[in-house]
């Protein structure tokens, strides 16, 4: 249940380059009784603000940032304010990034996709103690948290990279490492995924969330 009394008495910061993003949470936010939002586009406005003293209740955060990305975000952040409250928003599904997430122990994961009204339900079960990951999250997390051996980061690096139809030679010299690294990175990711062609390991890597559908890595 929404909580509008309580969210009235917090102070709430949204770091989002897309105007559109920023605006939209406020409007939401507002709608519902905060009062106080403060807007950033950008990882170092938002840290120039907190070493210049201001804090929030919430920091709600996107991982792609430009200069510095959501995760640095995310430390200077709590090396700044240890019990700050970071709420993640994002278009990002995939395993790897919810992973990153979960390791770095973030308070809530809403997606850019999903309800609006998701970010003021992640606020009020953060209030309660709770961690809050919206249901699309959610079912992502089924994949990510499981004891299936998932690819490492590194082998999705290359999964990428196949995706993108770069042979293992252009690959190895992508990533300044020998082309036998790369056909064992290959042969892992085979095998993890079940996979018994190139096709057939991009097809369920997407099914498994390592790769979106219809989008570049």
């Amino acid at each position: 249940m929404l909580q509008n009394s309580n969210l009235s008495q917090m102070k709430i910061a949204v770091v989002d380059d897309h105007d559109l993003i920023r605006e939209g949470l406020n409007a939401i936010l507002k709608s519902h009784g905060v009062t106080q939002v403060n807007k950033y586009a950008t990882a170092m406005e938002l840290v120039e603000s907190l070493d210049a003293g201001e804090r929030f209740d919430f920091y709600i955060v996107d991982l792609e940032l430009p200069g510095i990305d959501g995760f640095v975000l995310m430390e200077m952040i709590r090396a700044r304010c240890k019990e700050a409250k970071v709420i993640v928003s994002t278009v990002h599904d995939e395993i790897w990034t919810l992973r990153k997430l979960l390791a770095r122990d973030v308070d809530g994961i809403i997606y850019k996709s999903g309800d609006g009204n998701d970010i003021v339900e992640a606020i009020n079960a953060i209030m309660e103690g709770n961690k809050y990951y919206s249901e699309a999250a959610l079912r992502s997390l089924e994949y990510a948290s499981d004891n299936t051996q998932h690819p490492s980061e590194r082998e999705l690096e290359v999964l990428y990279q196949i995706a993108k139809g770069k042979t293992s030679r252009e690959i190895a010299a992508a990533m300044f490492v020998s082309e036998n690294t790369i056909e064992a990175h290959r042969k892992s990711l085979f095998a993890k995924v079940g996979a018994v062609n190139v096709a057939d390991l991009i097809v369920k890597s997407i099914e498994k969330g390592y790769l979106k559908s219809g989008v570049k890595p």
